[in-house]
């Protein structure tokens, strides 16, 4: 019973996330915007040289989407820590951690997402194939959330701080690497003809061990910042 009263909890945390997202559309559309006009920039400023953007599309599309996902982190705690909610989640009887993992999800849901199922049309003006296809939005659904749970222990480390935006993206960038050379690496793996299942066995152990420690690193660092 315990545990279905948890879920609860976090469901009703998501939906209250969803809620002020449709409030406010153009923060979520902000990130598909931005990676929709910098992916679709490269093949304009490159040239129609096939062989040449057939090389470029993993990492471009890669980087794209990892600094699409970075542009709604600096909110994820900003409005709770303004209008008080944060401290009431801090105070009430549910694990804070569970509270961070659902908002966590809810910004993978609301930005993350979108960029998954953008990816492949904008895959298609750099000429990769349904396959190259395929295995670029396996990476990007393996990614993107701990992309989002990465990000949201330097939006916790940074909340409240002046030039936030500058702060977090130096402090969490080197820690996306990982995430940014097993990803892309997995659609060019397979376009050499080698094998890409190493590469989306480590995104997948990168997602697991993001599961368990960031929400415990975040929960730290807001209850800093809270103090």
């Amino acid at each position: 019973m315990k545990k279905l009263g948890l879920a609860r909890v976090m469901m009703a945390l998501m939906r209250r996330e969803f809620a002020v997202a449709l409030r406010q559309k153009g923060e979520v559309l902000t990130p598909l915007v931005f990676f929709v006009v910098v992916a679709s920039l490269f093949p304009l400023g490159v040239g129609p040289e096939s062989a040449l953007l057939l090389r470029m599309a993993p990492g471009v599309l890669w980087v794209s989407a990892l600094l699409a996902a970075m542009l709604s982190l600096q909110r994820l705690f900003a409005t709770d820590y303004i209008d008080g909610s944060l401290e009431q989640m801090a105070l009430s009887s549910t694990p804070l951690g569970l509270l961070v993992l659902a908002k966590a999800l809810s910004h993978f849901l609301l930005s993350g997402l979108p960029l998954v199922l953008m990816a492949p049309v904008l895959g298609l003006q750099f000429g990769l194939d349904g396959r190259a296809l395929g295995i670029l939005m396996v990476t990007l659904l393996l990614g993107t959330p701990t992309l989002s749970l990465i990000g949201s222990i330097g939006a916790a480390l940074t909340l409240g701080v002046r030039g936030a935006g500058v702060l977090l993206s130096l402090l969490i960038l080197p820690l996306y690497i990982p995430v940014l050379i097993f990803g892309a690496g997995a659609v060019e793996a397979d376009a050499a003809g080698l094998g890409f299942g190493g590469h989306l066995s480590l995104l997948a152990a990168l997602l697991v061990l993001s599961v368990f420690f960031a929400p415990l690193a975040t929960t730290t660092a807001l209850r800093i910042s809270l103090e």
